[in-house]
């Protein structure tokens, strides 16, 4: 394993590239290297992986990285004043690190990395979320993904039914992945530190059935039912037929239920019953 022992505190990067953190990019570096290692290893095995990082700033989770037993790692930052900073750590990674200049909303990370593949990374607080919801859209293609958030949005992916914080992450995540809450990371851990707490989330692909259903309908079942979540579910789900009390049946869904209530297995049945009815329209 390559050891980064002799590059300079992170203090100092910071301060020797003016690299100040940019609210408007939702940005909050991880100084404590102890933690960023904490975070690495939080994402398991990554031998033979190439590991991706988003938003590496001055790079401390980037040195954990390229300091585990990943293949290679690959760091995508859309902040250019960071590409010159890294310098030092793509120097000494003998080759294993690469950085890709760009927005990580646009990469496609399956270009830019062979797989085996698993993203890494303390997300920018302002897109964290968008970002999640596009990596589930091709989930099957990474090994993992070990992902920073705000605590409140890691309470969400990770919520069970019947609670305040359950709703359309939680269903789209627990759907398509295993997910479950890492460690819990105090605010005054970061540089500039945010108002709230962080958490870190495990999220591995589920294998799923042949007759699954597709993306889009599932999202768009989920979304319709959550729209209107202090209601009976059949209210939000007009948004998709007008007369919803059948595909209840047909899901095994009480009419009474409010989409909190209903379980992932739930909404699984529901998004088949709503396929059928729409191919029966033609």
């Amino acid at each position: 394993m390559t050891s980064l022992a002799h590059l300079p505190p992170l203090r100092d990067v910071i301060a020797r590239f003016d690299l100040g953190a940019r609210k408007a990019l939702g940005q909050h570096f991880l100084l404590d290297l102890n933690l960023t290692a904490r975070v690495a290893a939080a994402a398991g095995d990554l031998a033979g992986v190439t590991a991706i990082e988003v938003g590496p700033g001055p790079g401390g989770l980037t040195r954990a990285l390229v300091e585990s037993d990943a293949k290679a790692v690959v760091a995508v930052e859309r902040d250019s004043r960071f590409v010159a900073a890294l310098a030092d750590v793509v120097a000494a990674a003998a080759g294993r690190l690469t950085i890709v200049e760009g927005d990580a909303l646009e990469v496609d990370m399956t270009a830019i990395a062979p797989a085996p593949r698993a993203i890494v990374a303390n997300l920018p607080y302002n897109v964290g979320t968008p970002m999640l919801v596009g990596w589930l859209r091709q989930i099957q293609e990474f090994r993992s993904l070990t992902l920073m958030f705000q605590k409140e949005v890691v309470d969400r992916i990770v919520a069970k039914p019947r609670t305040k914080d359950y709703g359309r992450l939680a269903v789209m995540s627990q759907w398509l992945a295993d997910a479950r809450l890492v460690f819990d990371i105090p605010p005054q851990a970061f540089s500039p530190p945010p108002k709230v707490m962080s958490a870190v989330v495990h999220i591995t692909p589920r294998i799923l059935p042949a007759d699954a259903p597709s993306f889009k309908d599932m999202e768009r079942v989920v979304a319709a039912a959550f729209n209107q979540r202090r209601k009976m579910l059949r209210a939000g789900l007009k948004g998709l037929v007008a007369q919803p009390e059948p595909l209840l049946e047909a899901a095994g869904i009480l009419p009474t239920s409010r989409a909190e209530e209903v379980d992932v297995a739930g909404f699984v049945r529901l998004a088949h019953a709503w396929r059928a009815h729409q191919d029966t329209q033609g």
